[in-house]
């Protein structure tokens, strides 16, 4: 599927890029791993918990893929082309293993899952498969790899969560971590493999959050998302806790733990997100005023295609809604081209409400059918390929014109900005995000700042992806 994005922040996984291999532990291990994840931040947070898992049994981490005994690939199925992209670095592995006998071959995560057989019997291109919610029997598996037998666990799981787990943090810059709140996903969006390849819906035990967060602000993290398909129906019963937590009361847990913690979450379902998250938002200065919103389609007949559960007119009583209470918070979005069926206008639908919401940004597709999903079943994907795609660039025009607009707002504002690290252009330069997850580059000059520190900027110019400002000293 072509996917063309009109912002590319370095902490947004969902581009379906690989994520950089392991950082090196401090000690020495005899066997060593090296991973790579591709697609959205929850497998990135996943390869966080295989680290560990693999770190307690007895694999260091590597940077270099010749120096591993064991190389793994956290996969993504939501796209056709991150299935593309693992099975053509699979292949470059096989290669690799030809010249380091005994290197095992692993695929992780939601491919792992779909293509189970066809990876392992078929096309010979991996050692084990071990799907999202089997990752404690990685070691068993590996063992059973070694002796030369095809290893898997595909197996979901209605319980597990992980959250006993302290993840291992892989390519870290030690000022922004991802945590995951919840597994699985109980929406059936009819394009949408998640529910058939992470299982239903739980929640983690929310003390197990908080003191996953409290650890992170302890080893001088300042900055948390709080992951899940669905955060807005994040809803933990447990013996420890004296009432239900719902996902408002966990944002409010996580963002007492400092006021100097910042607190960002991903991903809001339009049917879900409440006025009480929003009111708590609003409450803590750092709950970032940055939500998430994937609205896929404009069209109402489409959205009921999709299975999303919601109309065009409460989509926009939602936006409508959340510039009522947080007038200053930023939206962004996911839109998918040329869904089954669609229309001229049903397309000129989707243009209107991203109009209408004037997202900051967004991420763009057009439709691909995957195997197995309600619509691969019911529908045919009957849309032009040409088509799709003089419709998705319509969108990524669209959406070009309201980022530069949106940036355009902020000239002459002053934002507090979590500086992040140097920019890439140029070592005098730092960059950081302010609360509407916007970047920022502004010049160094001789301010005695370091990476993680808090700093006033103001905004002196823009492009259409990034801000440009200067620091205000004793505002």
């Amino acid at each position: 599927m072509l996917e063309l994005s009109i912002e590319k922040r370095h902490d947004e996984a969902r581009q379906g890029e690989a994520f950089g291999p392991a950082i090196e532990a401090d000690f020495p291990f005899k066997k060593h791993f090296y991973i790579e994840s591709y697609g959205c931040a929850m497998n990135f947070a996943d390869s966080e918990v295989v680290a560990s898992i693999l770190q307690g049994s007895g694999f260091g981490a590597t940077k270099n893929v010749e120096e591993a005994d064991l190389v793994l690939l956290n996969t993504c199925s939501i796209r056709e082309k991150a299935e593309q992209t693992v099975r053509k670095r699979l292949t470059e592995f096989k290669k690799a293993k030809r010249a380091k006998p005994g290197m095992l071959v692993g695929v992780l995560g939601c491919m792992a899952e779909r293509l189970k057989g066809k990876l392992l019997e078929e096309e010979k291109l991996v050692d084990l498969v071990v799907g999202p919610d089997a990752y404690r029997s990685l070691p068993a598996l590996i063992e059973e790899a070694e002796g030369g037998q095809k290893a898997v666990n595909v197996l979901l799981s209605r319980d597990e969560t992980y959250a006993d787990i302290a993840p291992v943090r892989l390519d870290s810059n030690g000022i922004s971590a991802f945590v995951s709140i919840m597994r699985g996903c109980n929406n059936m969006c009819s394009f949408c493999v998640v529910p058939f390849t992470r299982g239903r819906e739980r929640s983690r035990d929310a003390g197990s959050i908080v003191e996953e967060c409290t650890t992170l602000f302890e080893q001088g993290y300042k900055e948390v998302t709080l992951l899940g398909q669905n955060v807005d129906s994040y809803y933990y019963v447990g013996e420890q806790a004296a009432a239900p937590v719902t996902f408002a009361k966990l944002l409010e847990q996580v963002a007492r733990i400092s006021p100097t913690l910042r607190v960002r979450f991903s991903t809001s379902h339009p049917k879900d997100i409440t006025d009480e998250v929003l009111y708590t938002m609003v409450r803590y200065d750092n709950i970032c005023k940055y939500i998430h919103l994937p609205v896929q389609s404009g069209s109402s007949r489409i959205l009921q295609l999709m299975n999303r559960t919601y109309t065009r007119e409460w989509y926009l009583a939602k936006v409508n809604r959340i510039r009522e209470i947080i007038p200053d918070c930023g939206i962004s979005s996911d839109i998918i081209a040329g869904f089954c069926t669609e229309t001229e206008e049903d397309h000129q639908d989707t243009l209107s409400i991203m109009d209408f919401s004037r997202y900051d940004m967004s991420y763009m597709y057009f439709y691909s059918e995957r195997p197995g999903t309600l619509a691969a079943r019911r529908f045919t994907d009957d849309i032009p390929e040409a088509v799709k795609k003089r419709r998705l660039q319509e969108i990524v025009d669209l959406q070009g014109r309201l980022s530069r607009e949106s940036n355009e707002r902020d000239l002459g504002n002053t934002y507090t900005v979590l500086i992040e690290g140097n920019s890439r252009r140029s070592e005098l330069d730092w960059s950081g995000r302010n609360s509407q997850s916007k970047v920022i580059v502004f010049p160094k000059q001789d301010y005695p700042l370091k990476k993680g520190d808090y700093v006033r900027v103001k905004v002196t110019g823009c492009t259409r992806t990034t801000l440009v400002g200067e620091i205000i000293k004793d505002e």
